[in-house]
């Protein structure tokens, strides 16, 4: 597969009621596709998310944007360009991060996740010493990470809630 250079194509999702910011790294093929977070089929990020806090499962965009909004949370990725092979974190190289003071200027984030270990790396990385605030790791939700099941994500993830409620 070629390696080829990538955009971020995805609007942050966050308002000023956000009290957490979740952070991937890079848009997968589908989600670039889509324009839109987590379009993977197989990524448990929405599922999880209505797990989390109790909802329907999301289908639309808007659907989802007003899940995040409702309960607090800011998404984005980490990465605004890079080149990457499909959609291999580990494949990613020429990293240009995305500066994220938006947000931290106009909410109240209480905290900052990442999605993932490569979503934490480059977060310190290229973004940390910028806003000298630390991130949680969190595992990925990604297909990629099928060693950890929707319920040990859930138990992990589950820390988020003391930050959104």
């Amino acid at each position: 597969m070629m390696r080829d250079s990538q955009t971020h194509n995805i609007p942050p999702v966050y308002d000023k009621n956000s009290r957490v910011l979740i952070l991937g790294s890079f848009p997968s093929v589908k989600s670039r596709e889509a324009q839109f977070f987590y379009a993977h089929p197989q990524n448990r990020f929405w599922r999880l998310c209505a797990m989390l806090f109790d909802e329907e499962l999301p289908t639309t965009a808007e659907q989802k944007k007003a899940l995040l909004l409702k309960h607090h949370i800011a998404l984005w990725d980490v990465i605004a360009s890079c080149e990457i092979e499909g959609s291999s974190d580990t494949s990613i190289s020429g990293v240009t991060a995305n500066d994220i003071s938006a947000i931290l200027d106009y909410a109240d984030i209480g905290a900052i996740f990442c999605n993932g270990a490569k979503a934490y790396e480059l977060y310190n990385k290229h973004i940390k010493p910028l806003t000298r605030r630390d991130a949680i790791k969190l595992p990925s939700t990604s297909p990629a990470n099928a060693a950890c099941s929707l319920d040990k994500l859930y138990e992990s993830w589950a820390v988020m809630k003391e930050y959104t409620s």
